[in-house]
């Protein structure tokens, strides 16, 4: 019985012993900090490094040439070593309110900040983040306000023969009352999936704090994954923890338009829903803008508002022959005969998806078809897409 008290004593030690090596083996340095002007200073301590650097959203930026044509990307900014061997950098000027993400580059390695434990993937990067408060950023932030649920459910899909996740955000007080609620369908862009706008987009941090001022009506927001040959997010199957890819099984061939019937089905018989077109309300990002304009004119009936954030409006794939796509121009009269309560289009100015959406405003005007604009700056970011969500979700359903 000694012997035995010695072995617990002893596996309780090196257990105790392996915990504080988790908790306290991190550098005991505060990166990023916020300084009280808004100024932010970024540490690192790495005493054998010759140079670092940092890549981030709130530092000017470089052009840079893709397949798909010249982006705007993050610069860089060197960080200086002090005696006690930690690389420091400043930035020159106090950041305006948002929430932003940044990387080190460690003698030409990209990695995350061993300081920050707040990190989030998009597509196969992962970056650190912070987020600056004051204004529109206070939207993006966990406030002491009611809260909703936000859900992973499994949904069967016979058109696409698989099951499929998806998540779910229900609103404060949903399950403890009787009420039904207006459906929001959220749709991510080439590269995402349905985790996309919780993580990168803050969407239950701006739902709750919009419905608890009282600008934004409790509702349900349904966010798909919108790659149809995938079964969840990478990580989330049995496919297993594969590397992502921006295009890999991201299809804009009707799959995804043609089983969205099925998403509604699933919603409509395990939530309470007002099962209405003046009730439901449809939106996407870049790839899912190109999925709610189609979607939207397929089922004309179906929702009385939608919004295309940087919408992907561009001609069919070549080979691409599904009937989604066909009769357009009629299909899209056939909508706005049924005249929906709002149609909202959003880009950046220095987006390069701009002329396609401009054209596409043009025929819009041409045929008299009612419309609603908004621009901002810059271009082809989740800076934009977050506030076009904190715009249009206040003009729904009233």
């Amino acid at each position: 019985m000694k012997s035995l008290s010695i072995l617990i004593a002893a596996m309780l030690v090196c257990t105790t012993a392996m915990a504080q090596q988790a908790l306290w083996g991190g550098q005991d340095i505060k990166s990023p900090e916020i300084n009280a002007n808004n100024t932010v200073t970024f540490r690192l301590q790495a005493p054998q490094a010759t140079k670092v650097e940092i890549t981030g959203d709130f530092l000017p930026t470089q052009k840079m040439e893709t397949p798909m044509g010249e982006f705007d990307v993050p610069g860089t900014a060197e960080l200086t070593k002090n005696a006690q061997d930690v690389w420091e950098f400043t930035t020159p000027a106090p950041l305006a309110p948002e929430l932003y993400s940044y990387s080190l580059i460690v003698d030409g390695v990209n990695v995350t900040d061993p300081n920050n434990v707040y990190m989030i993937r998009d597509v196969a990067s992962v970056t650190s983040v912070f987020i600056i408060g004051g204004g529109r950023a206070d939207l993006y932030k966990v406030n002491d306000v009611p809260h909703g649920t936000v859900a992973r459910r499994w949904y069967d899909s016979p058109t696409l023969q698989k099951s499929r996740r998806i998540t779910i955000y229900t609103p404060p007080g949903y399950e403890a009352g009787t009420a039904k609620y207006p459906v929001f369908y959220l749709l991510h862009g080439a590269g995402g999936d349905e985790e996309a706008w919780i993580a990168l987009g803050r969407a239950s941090q701006i739902l709750d704090n919009l419905i608890a001022q009282g600008k934004a009506k409790p509702m349900i927001v349904v966010m798909t994954n919108g790659n149809a040959g995938q079964k969840s997010a990478p990580g989330e199957s049995e496919r297993g923890m594969y590397k992502p890819s921006l295009w890999e099984e991201t299809r804009m061939d009707g799959e995804f338009e043609t089983a969205f019937p099925d998403v509604m089905k699933f919603v409509e018989s395990n939530y309470r829903t007002l099962e209405t077109k003046a009730s439901r309300a449809i939106a996407g990002l870049s790839m899912g803008g190109f999925h709610s304009l189609h979607i939207s004119k397929e089922y004309p009936d179906k929702f009385d508002y939608v919004g295309l954030f940087s919408a992907a409006i561009m001609p069919m794939q070549e080979g691409v022959t599904s009937k989604i796509y066909e009769n357009f121009d009629q299909k899209l009269k056939a909508q706005f005969a049924q005249k929906p309560k709002l149609y909202w289009i959003a880009i950046g100015n220095t987006d390069f998806l701009i002329q396609a959406n401009n054209d596409f405003r043009k025929m819009l005007d041409d045929n008299k078809y009612p419309f609603t604009y908004y621009e901002t700056g810059e271009g082809h970011i989740w800076k934009n897409w977050r506030i076009y969500l904190t715009e249009f979700v206040p003009m729904l359903f009233k």
